[in-house]
Order: C-alpha cells, then sequence, then structure tokens
C-alpha cells in the first residue's frame, strides 16, 4: 500500500492546498474566493495534521489478496477479518493489534511490538497465517510464554508457532493443528 496515499496525507495536502488558495485569493483580492477556502482549508489542513501524528501504516502484505481466495473461504473467518483489520491505516493507536498484544500482555508501554508483515499461506492443506513482529520491548521469552494461548487467542483451534528471523524480529505461524496432533487428542 502507497504509504503516499494515506488518508492523513490526503486530508494534509487538501487542506493546504485550500489554504494555500485562500491566501493567495486573499492577496490578488478575489474576496469571494478567499474567505470559504481559506476558512475551511485551515481547519481541514490542522485534522490532517493531527491525523497524521497518530498515524500507524498498514502491515506489508506478501501475498496478494486473491492468490489464496478458496483457501481463506474454508479457513477459520476470524483469520480473514484479522487480515483485513492489519491491511489498513490505524489512528490513535501505537501500533497494529494493540489491544489484542495488551490482552495477551505481550505490551511494553515504551516500546511496542510492531507488525511488520502479514502472509497467507497454506501447509500441509491447511491455511494459516505468518505475521512478522519487531519484538521492540517485549523479549522473546514472554513471547514463548504466551505461544499456546496465542494460537486459541486469534481462531478457534489454531496453533502457534514461534521462529525468529533475525534478532529483533520474530514470525508468529497460525495453522490447524496436524492430523496426527488431532489423532491423539481424540484418543
Amino acid at each position: 500500500m502507497n504509504k503516499l496515499l494515506s488518508p492523513g496525507n490526503l486530508i494534509t495536502i487538501g487542506g493546504a492546498s485550500l489554504s494555500l488558495i485562500g491566501l493567495t485569493a486573499y492577496f490578488t483580492d478575489a474576496t469571494n474566493l478567499s474567505v470559504p477556502t481559506f476558512f475551511y482549508g485551515v481547519p481541514i489542513f490542522l485534522i490532517g495534521i493531527s491525523l497524521k501524528t497518530t498515524e500507524v501504516p498498514p502491515a506489508l502484505r506478501v501475498v496478494s489478496a486473491n492468490k489464496f481466495a478458496k483457501e481463506r473461504e474454508k479457513g477459520p473467518e476470524e483469520l480473514g477479518k484479522l487480515i483485513k483489520d492489519v491491511t489498513r491505516w490505524r489512528y490513535g493507536q501505537s501500533c497494529q493489534l494493540e489491544a489484542s498484544l495488551r490482552v495477551l500482555k505481550l505490551w511494553d508501554i515504551d516500546n511496542p511490538p510492531q507488525l511488520i508483515e502479514i502472509e497467507e499461506l497454506v501447509k500441509d492443506g491447511n491455511y494459516g497465517l505468518r505475521m512478522r513482529f519487531e519484538m521492540a520491548g517485549v523479549p522473546l521469552e514472554r513471547w514463548n510464554d504466551k505461544k499456546e494461548r496465542l494460537g486459541r487467542f486469534f481462531a478457534k483451534g489454531l496453533c502457534a508457532e514461534l521462529f525468529c528471523p533475525t534478532p529483533g524480529e520474530i514470525d508468529l505461524t497460525l495453522l490447524p493443528p496436524k492430523q496426527e496432533e488431532n489423532q491423539k487428542e481424540n484418543e
């Protein structure tokens, strides 16, 4: 998603343009144009700036939206909602999934984990997700302590796998349990 086309940027540019048109019209004695554009432009510009200060960009979507469309329909509905939620602009939060990370106690108020990217995947015929976080102020031990709960939290019946691809980053993979594990649980 293009960061220049965020709602905050568009509103800021629109307000600045109206304000500039209003000021230009004022100084060129075009009073019919100066009053409405300036008095509407300045508040719109200020609203845009305030949105920019609280803007959280969407997570990078690694795989195109239509690649796993059929598998997404068969998978848990919650995962589809999760993808829609984290691939849009957010305002007034510190990071994507802020409320979820707080509930899971994977939160550091000064340096919260940041969701960098999300990837849909199919492993052994099962649809799931991989989310890459910048761990920030939350240590790896705390992520490992919450591993079992992470699987259940985002959708019923999922298993969580944690992997550190690089220092300071963690991959959270959510997939249904393997068939062998299901058979062992049923016995």
